[in-house]
């Protein structure tokens, strides 16, 4: 992947725009090692483009997205408004096989070329049964915050387009490079697709947020016995009381959390080691090596071997 193109028009959303510049136009840093794009910004008539906050003056036009490797869409206020320019050059680089990233109501105009039918797809949780509606052939799932299908990925909006970038990131470049760059950002590396969107913390419970030194010890304690149980112990909670508080302030269970953050440990041990399956398995708290293949296999769509023969480091040594 070397070469972005970003797509704007009237009524582009400034922040939006601005996830895509921060993960994919970042120069150069020796400290990180990140890749460097080609970042095109390009637009169906240039010139004049009135955004929802700021306006931008553009110079190219869509042909910036006839060699691109990654066309990304930015969500635009007018979201019910046909963009047939937009969806003609969209179809033509589904049709060569382009990755394209949309995110929040960028996701209607990927329904407008046509890309949608018979896709699994998101949206922001405002607009999912509005989207169902107009692309009935679509599988829209607005509960989640990113959907990979194929070569066309689909972000919840806001927020959510971080995780889809990176989640990108990561499966183009690796685990390692996909950490650089949220640490940048000042982001958690990764949060899986099938998180909630929409976390509903009650008006007052502010206290949640006090689950942080927590969901830090428990990190830490990955290769142990870490029952809700136990877990609710250390948080001096009820069983009962912590699970709900759990996905109130995570929008996930403890044990998907759980299982998540024994991954992501396992994949930087498969990235940057030699130690053997089994010993990785009881390293991150699967216990055995069976179990441990078939989370990975589950969550990732490949075996942990084969993980490490495409995305470990030349320089992995066993720690």
């Amino acid at each position: 992947m070397k070469k972005v193109a970003v797509i704007v028009q009237d009524g582009v959303e400034s922040f939006g725009l601005g996830v895509f510049a921060e993960v994919w136009d970042e120069p150069y840093h020796e400290d990180d090692d990140n890749p460097v794009f080609n970042f095109v910004i390009c637009t169906p008539f240039p010139g004049r483009v009135r955004g929802a906050s700021i306006d931008l003056f553009v110079d190219h036009g869509l042909e910036e997205t006839e060699d691109a490797d990654l066309i990304a869409v930015v969500a635009k206020r007018n979201w019910d408004e046909p963009s047939p320019e937009v969806a003609a050059a969209l179809r033509k680089a589904d049709a060569r096989g382009a990755q394209i990233l949309a995110s929040c109501t960028a996701t209607f105009i990927l329904g407008e070329a046509g890309l949608l039918d018979g896709r699994t797809c998101t949206t922001h949780w405002r607009y999912g049964t509005a989207l169902q509606e107009a692309f009935p052939l679509a599988n829209v799932n607005a509960d989640v915050l990113y959907v990979d299908d194929g070569n066309i990925l689909t972000g919840a909006g806001s927020a959510g387009n971080i995780d889809a970038c990176l989640h990108l990131m990561r499966r183009v470049f690796g685990a390692k490079t996909a950490a650089a760059a949220a640490r940048r950002i000042v982001v958690p590396p990764h949060r899986d697709g099938g998180q909630l969107q929409y976390v509903r913390t009650p008006l007052g419970q502010t206290e949640a947020d006090t689950l942080a030194p927590l969901l830090q010890w428990a990190s830490g304690r990955l290769d142990e016995q870490l029952s809700v149980e136990r877990l609710a112990a250390e948080a001096h909670m009820s069983p009962r009381t912590f699970a709900r508080r759990f996905r109130d302030e995570t929008g996930t269970t403890p044990l998907q959390w759980l299982t998540s953050q024994r991954l992501a440990l396992a994949e930087e041990l498969l990235e940057h080691s030699t130690v053997q399956i089994e010993q990785i398995a009881t390293r991150v708290g699967f216990g055995n090596a069976a179990a441990f293949r078939h989370h990975f296999t589950a969550t990732r769509g490949t075996s942990p071997q084969s993980y490490r023969k495409t995305f470990a480091c030349p320089s992995g040594e066993a720690v």
